[in-house]
């Protein structure tokens, strides 16, 4: 975030490190920044001598404002992108990416809107009381993925053919998500009702693909009967299985 917010015009102050005193941060400064893990961000802020001025915020996307609680301007700006490294996360934070944000205050509000801005991004607002559930769909839409993938690359591998085949169906497949939304872009077996066509997979797959891969069709299944929710027509049942 610091190398993201020097590269757009901010000002920043080197950052303090672990075991260097916290007790003055907040002086002089309109934001402060707790970039560390989620379970020291409480901890910290209470070390930090509040500032009635200062916006003091954290980068989590678990956590409320409840860990700033002794501070007076208090916000969260939860970046919605990867960052594998600092300087790839600085090349997505001012590449248009999302942010969740909250603030107890209209100042401390406006002051997340010209962080966003700045980055050029775009933000929507997630309260305490709905935080973990973000969180959770962010989870699923990247840490998930990734597992996801890694149990493709192992089934493919008994086929010999290597997981990098199988990445421009994964940017083909995201192409349709944003296109069409969520519910008209599955396509495959589940979405035609080809049952024989799962349980040949089904013989194919190793055992311990199987739970992940059962799972899988269930949820795809659940994208199909939206579908004919929202088109008023009736999915046949999916046939038994056997482990």
């Amino acid at each position: 975030m610091a190398i993201a917010l020097a590269r757009v015009g901010w000002t920043v102050v080197a950052p303090i490190r672990h075991g260097e005193s916290l007790s003055a941060a907040a002086s002089g400064v309109d934001l402060l920044v707790i970039a560390t893990p989620d379970g020291v961000i409480a901890e910290v802020a209470r070390e930090i001598t509040p500032d009635p001025t200062t916006v003091v915020i954290h980068l989590s996307g678990a956590l409320g404002l409840e860990a700033l609680a002794t501070h007076p301007q208090r916000a969260s700006l939860h970046p919605l992108t990867s960052m594998p490294t600092p300087e790839a996360g600085a090349e997505r934070l001012v590449g248009g990416a999302w942010f969740a944000v909250d603030a107890n205050t209209a100042s401390a509000q406006t002051c997340m809107e010209s962080v966003v801005a700045s980055l050029t991004g775009r933000l929507f607002v997630v309260d305490d009381d709905h935080r973990v559930a973000y969180h959770a769909a962010a989870a699923i839409a990247s840490n998930h993925i990734v597992a996801l993938l890694g149990s493709a690359e192992r089934v493919a591998r008994v086929a010999g053919v290597p997981i990098e085949a199988y990445l421009e169906l994964v940017r083909a497949t995201i192409d349709n998500i944003e296109d069409l939304g969520v519910i008209d872009a599955l396509t495959g077996p589940v979405a035609r009702g080809d049952w024989e066509t799962v349980a040949r997979h089904r013989d194919a797959i190793d055992p311990s693909e199987l739970a992940l891969y059962d799972a899988l069709v269930d949820a795809a299944r659940r994208v199909v009967d939206s579908r004919s929710s929202a088109n008023d027509e009736s999915t046949p049942p999916i046939p038994e299985t056997e482990n």
